[in-house]
């Protein structure tokens, strides 16, 4: 059983990774889809419940915020993955130009995300974290290092 908890501004490139990835394999949780906080509680607790393998696609800036799924995914025997969206901002504004209708978040927004966001660690109780960077062939994937690890000297 797993669960991706994906974090990372608007626009960052989430849900196309969530597409390319695991769109065959997880449940896609996401706040654009259910709309209110309740309804992402109840698809949650079935998941967790049925052992349904799952993604929550929201920005998920804040350490706090990630607990909420970190800590009862945990607490039903899920691996929990997280992948962390550092994306430029220049990239991500771009890319949120390119959507549609409501889907468009404003610039403001966009900033007021960027201000609140919190580099996610492993020691949230992540069982693995990767960090995604954007570019030619769709981009890099390298493993987060866990801050109990000794930095290496160049």
């Amino acid at each position: 059983m797993e669960a991706v908890i994906l974090v990372g501004i608007q626009g960052s490139g989430k849900t196309t990774f969530y597409r390319q990835r695991f769109f065959e394999t997880h449940l896609r949780i996401s706040l654009d889809l259910v709309k209110t906080r309740r309804r992402e509680q109840a698809l949650l607790e079935v998941c967790l419940r049925t052992g349904q393998r799952f993604v929550i696609d929201n920005t998920n800036v804040r350490a706090r915020n990630r607990a909420l799924y970190i800590a009862p995914a945990k607490a039903a025997g899920f691996r929990v993955i997280g992948y962390f969206f550092e994306t430029p901002l220049k990239e991500a504004l771009r890319r949120n130009r390119q959507r549609f209708g409501s889907a468009v978040i404003p610039v403001a927004g966009v900033l007021g995300t960027l201000k609140r966001l919190e580099r996610p660690s492993i020691e949230e109780g992540f069982d693995d974290l990767y960090i995604v960077t954007p570019g030619e062939q769709g981009g890099s994937l390298t493993h987060a290092p866990s801050m109990a690890e000794p930095a290496v000297e160049p």
